[in-house]
């Protein structure tokens, strides 16, 4: 969007929404509500309702877990008032795309499935004044979704959390272990009826990571046929999507001759799948991710566009770096020249290094190894944005990799291999590598546009933790406001805020939650903007923000002046059929 685009959409939401929350202010049911006594009232702060309207100074009282009132409430009581003045009130933050319940080993085997408190209180996430979480990405679910759900209904949560289906764990407990493959008219309708099983047991929609196996073997008629069943439960389809770039992240040039999907094969798949489908479909953490794909993110916005204009339901979502996930375990050197082949067994292995320096005396080998590295080198951002995090020789930490090779007197794709051959001889890589293989330019693009919500695409994490995390699993939400909004003016700190409440509450079927309004779940934060910070970095991520100050989870503080109390007030919230019935 242009600047004179964004400042002239900005003036209409300011004419249009002084009105609308004006008259929600004013319209107060009668005169006598204004004496009400409520749970907590907040008062004096600046409203920021979630829409996109404008702040106005008002106060919110909250009853029974709900919002009973939005307005001047001068003669109103409370068990708790909280002082906002100078402080902005918003709608507790919405995640749509969470790891909270992976209990994946890249994130140290964290999940909320647990009885250990800084685990299930979920302390990093609600730190960012986060109220809601939707978990099951990428595919991968636990089976079946009952099960998940009255486990962490039983133990209690911090924050509430919704629960995908994933299609990956659909199609193993149809297809088993023979998933490289196109599922048979069969198979599709089993798996068909699975989805519906999890919608009945509260699920609010579908995950895909086409990325990865083993929906990397999907079909699009697989996926739209069964994304066809979530129409009629009002859900999502949210996927991971084929490729984030110029090519898969699976993708070898000695190894894959065919050409392999692109971002853009990969958007028009996922609007493809909403037109066949009539249903919302969001594309993940969307990115424009390697050196040489910089910039596109204006065709891949253009086609999205495009199809919203026809109808079709299609949104994204956008942590807001330039770096990803798998950035932060960069190898350079691709797997496959690192396999021992005369390996014997797990006890009869030789180091990476040592395997490596064997394959490069072996002239077409060494030759197929470089063509991959360079390949490499291109995708995570460049030699001048590697940045190495974690190796025995410490005077290269915190060097990009075209500085190392500047040291060491050698090309970029040399000082590579040389990084595998002098480092950790047991290490993939020799040490930890971290890419920057996104421009901000493209994040800044993505992050302007009111079709897409903010979303972690990160897990739980302690600042105990032994292991490193992307800075995402603290600060997304503060850095999302304070960085592109307050700093940088990307887009403006109500439209942040609506990127992170009634943006995602609309795309995940909640009718009663992301806006601070009357009658809706009491999910609040309550922030001062000037101190606002996500004070995580790269080399150590494991730090709360700042300026987040009370956070309410149905109108039970997890976040209290600042300081965590370790409540657990989170529950369940299912598709609004299933909840009906």
């Amino acid at each position: 969007m242009t600047a004179p685009a964004r400042l002239g959409r900005r003036l209409w939401m300011v004419a249009v929404g002084a009105v609308a929350l004006g008259a929600a202010i004013v319209q107060r049911p009668s005169p006598a509500g204004y004496d009400e006594h409520f749970d907590v009232l907040i008062r004096g702060g600046r409203v920021i309702d979630g829409t996109g309207n404008p702040w106005v100074r008002a106060d919110v009282g909250l009853r029974d877990g709900r919002i009973a009132a939005v307005g001047l409430l001068p003669d109103a009581t409370a068990d708790r008032t909280i002082d906002a003045t100078g402080r902005i009130v918003a709608p507790g933050f919405i995640d749509i795309h969470s790891h909270a319940d992976d209990g994946s080993a890249r994130i140290g085997g964290a999940t909320i499935r647990t009885d250990t408190l800084p685990r299930k209180a979920m302390p990093n996430i609600v730190a960012q004044g986060v109220t809601t979480v939707v978990v099951n990405h990428d595919g991968r679910s636990p089976w079946p979704i009952a099960a998940q759900r009255d486990r962490i209904d039983r133990q209690g949560i911090g924050a509430h959390v919704a629960l995908m289906i994933g299609h990956g764990e659909v199609r193993r407990q149809v297809m088993g272990d023979d998933v490289e493959r196109a599922a048979t008219p069969d198979e599709v309708d089993r798996m068909r009826a699975l989805v519906r099983q999890g919608l009945e047991e509260g699920a609010v929609g579908l995950s895909a990571g086409l990325e990865y196996a083993p929906g990397r073997w999907s079909t699009l008629d697989e996926v739209a046929a069964l994304v066809a069943e979530l129409t009629p439960w009002d859900a999502v389809y949210i996927s991971h999507q084929r490729s984030e770039g110029s090519d898969p992240m699976w993708y070898w040039p000695s190894l894959h001759d065919a050409a392999p999907p692109t971002l853009l094969d990969a958007v028009l798949e996922t609007i493809e799948i909403g037109r066949r489908s009539g249903a919302r479909v969001v594309a993940s953490h969307i990115k424009a991710k390697g050196a040489h794909y910089w910039g596109s993110s204006q065709a891949a916005i253009e086609r999205i566009e495009q199809a919203r204009a026809e109808g079709v339901q299609v949104f994204a979502d956008q942590y807001p770096y330039p770096t990803s996930g798998s950035d932060g375990s960069t190898v350079l050197v691709p797997g496959w020249a690192l396999q021992d082949e005369e390996a014997g067994g797990p006890d009869d292995r030789r180091p990476p290094a040592e395997v490596l320096r064997a394959n490069l005396e072996r002239p077409e080998v060494a030759a197929a190894i470089r063509r991959d590295v360079t390949h490499e080198i291109r995708r995570r951002g460049g030699a001048d944005r590697v940045v190495v995090f974690e190796y025995p020789d410490s005077s290269v930490v915190g060097l990009t990799l075209a500085e190392v090779a500047e040291r060491w007197e050698l090309d970029a794709v040399e000082a590579a291999l040389e990084l595998q051959l002098r480092g950790d001889p047991e290490r993939r890589g020799g040490g930890r590598l971290r890419g920057f293989s996104m421009s901000e330019a493209d994040v800044e693009r993505y992050a302007a546009l009111p079709w897409v919500a903010t979303a972690s695409d990160g897990g739980l994490a302690h600042p105990d933790d032994p292991f490193s995390v992307h800075p995402r699993f603290y600060g997304t939400f503060p850095r999302k406001i304070a960085w592109y909004a307050r700093d940088r003016g990307v887009l403006s700190v109500e439209e942040a805020i609506r990127s992170m409440t009634s943006l995602p509450a609309l795309l995940m079927g909640f009718r009663d939650r992301g806006q601070l309004r009357e009658g809706f779940v009491a999910d609040v934060v309550v922030f001062d903007l000037a101190t606002l910070e996500d004070r995580t970095t790269f080399f150590e991520p494991h730090a709360y923000p700042s300026g987040i100050e009370h956070v309410l989870v149905a109108g039970e503080a997890v976040v209290d002046d600042g300081e965590l109390t370790w409540a657990l007030p989170g529950r369940v919230i299912r598709n609004a059929r299933s909840a009906a019935h």
